[in-house]
């Protein structure tokens, strides 16, 4: 008797599929986002720029957590789902194993050095005298003991998401996101604690978040091949190679992700601490529309990687086509709304009036290519999830660093302050341009795939 995963990945309509795959994955990315936008929302209510540009300065460093979360969580998924879908559950289980206790491990290793490095690397991420004692604070709590748990939780919902148990994955996620937003403002307004407040509060609700995934796991032992035995970590089978290699576009769209923020904060630093702050407020609102991207795509990656490995090419492509339509007009809807609103969305954040003023033309320039946004992540999840390495390598280069640095410095040198901002949307757009001429002739080539099963049905 099949499973109601099994069913859901191989015989429900694609766009009932897709849907329960992505719908709570992309309720969990956006509680996500909201739980980082209440730091800087919450902070921004003590109405010192300081603080919250010391948010933003320290954010690249939080952010590579997610990048170990996604080489890790994202390879051994997109494994664990290719072994399920040809019946290999025990390789699938040492793919759950050696990504668990590797992202542990790493992550741990990460906290620790960033500790003690942190007198070189704030400086150089643009912290001042007058936000270095914030960024200490703010990396303390969430990176030093914070790693392993924020790593981790975000990890195991990969895994998790992989079986078929997405409502239960981003369960997990949601709820470590709501406990922050709760969490918040005690921390920080009762108690005093200001931003070391606010970190404190996204450290403990990662810590439930990962307590919730491990006692979901073990409840479900019987029946999920997700394992916290050390017994079944191997560096045999190709097991590490694959993760890593699949995984690795995710993790460097983060790492570069990291070293773009980094060289916009020193940029923006060059004109004011409120542009630093501005910049701050509007990315984490355009945060939004890269969630709901990255929930479109990741959702379906196991679906994905499950019926490319049994060879079910028709289903495979239905879902790519029902996704992409999702994906896109959610995209135009959140992108709209982000430029018609900017400058109250802005403003609830903190009524600081030079702030205000960078952060509303900041979100207007940087929203305009969300729709881009949606067709390249697509993109990287489709071939990532057929195990493919160098197309989503390629993308994840282009959409962050290779080519917004570059962009930033000639255009700061040129136009100031705006010609910075203006570097994000025309990454965007190239990367989408490129992301396109890698889909399209590998959408021909899955239809002459569908062609051929069809023939010989």
């Amino acid at each position: 008797m099949k499973t109601k995963e099994e069913l859901l990945f191989k015989e429900t309509p694609a766009v009932k599929a897709v849907l329960t795959l992505v719908i709570p994955t992309v309720i969990s990315q956006l509680i996500t986002v909201i739980y980082n936008m209440a730091d800087t929302f919450f902070i921004g209510q003590i109405g010192d720029p300081d603080q919250v540009a010391a948010v933003s300065l320290c954010m690249p460093m939080f952010i590579m957590l997610t990048g170990f979360a996604n080489l890790f969580g994202i390879g051994g998924s997109s494994l664990m789902a290719r072994c399920l879908g040809i019946g290999n559950h025990k390789k699938a289980s040492q793919a759950a194993a050696f990504s668990i206790w590797t992202s542990l491990g790493v992550s741990l290793i990460y906290g620790i050095a960033l500790y003690f490095l942190r007198s070189f690397l704030l400086p150089m991420a643009g912290a001042s005298s007058d936000t270095y004692d914030f960024c200490c604070q703010y990396i303390f709590w969430t990176i030093t003991i914070g790693a392993v748990p924020t790593v981790l939780s975000q990890t195991l919902a990969h895994l998790v998401r992989a079986e078929g148990h997405s409502a239960q994955a981003s369960f997990g996620i949601a709820m470590g996101g709501i406990l922050n937003m709760i969490l918040d403002p005690i921390f920080i307004f009762p108690l005093g604690l200001d931003v070391a407040g606010a970190a404190i509060a996204t450290m403990l609700s990662n810590a439930a978040a990962t307590l919730y995934f491990i006692l979901l796991i073990l409840k479900k032992r019987g029946s999920s091949g997700i394992s916290f035995d050390p017994r079944a970590y191997t560096l045999r089978l190709g097991i590490p190679r694959e993760i890593l290699l699949v995984g690795f576009p995710s993790c460097l769209m983060n790492l570069m992700g990291v070293l773009s923020n980094l060289t916009l904060n020193r940029l923006m630093a060059g004109y004011a601490t409120a542009a630093v702050a501005g910049i701050g407020v509007a990315k984490k609102i355009d945060m939004m529309t890269f969630a709901i991207a990255t929930g479109m795509s990741q959702g379906v990656l196991p679906l994905i990687s499950y019926n490319y490995s049994a060879g079910n090419y028709p289903r495979m492509k239905a879902v790519l086509r029902v996704d992409l339509i999702l994906s896109l007009s959610v995209s135009v809807i959140s992108t709209l709304f982000l430029f018609t609103c900017a400058g109250p969305i802005v403003r609830a954040f903190i009524n600081d009036p030079e702030t205000v003023n960078y952060g509303q033309l900041f979100q207007k320039i940087i929203c305009i290519t969300g729709p881009c946004i949606a067709v390249t992540m697509l993109t990287i999840t489709a071939f990532q999830s057929i195990g493919k390495k160098v197309q989503p390598m390629v993308l994840s280069m282009l959409r962050k660093g290779g080519l917004d640095i570059p962009f930033m410095l000639i255009l700061d040198h040129f136009f100031g302050v705006r010609g910075i901002v203006f570097a994000t949307p025309i990454s965007d757009l190239i990367a989408m341009a490129v992301a396109l001429s890698l889909l399209i002739p590998f959408w021909n080539r899955l239809s002459r795939q569908v062609s051929e099963s069809s023939g010989e049905a």
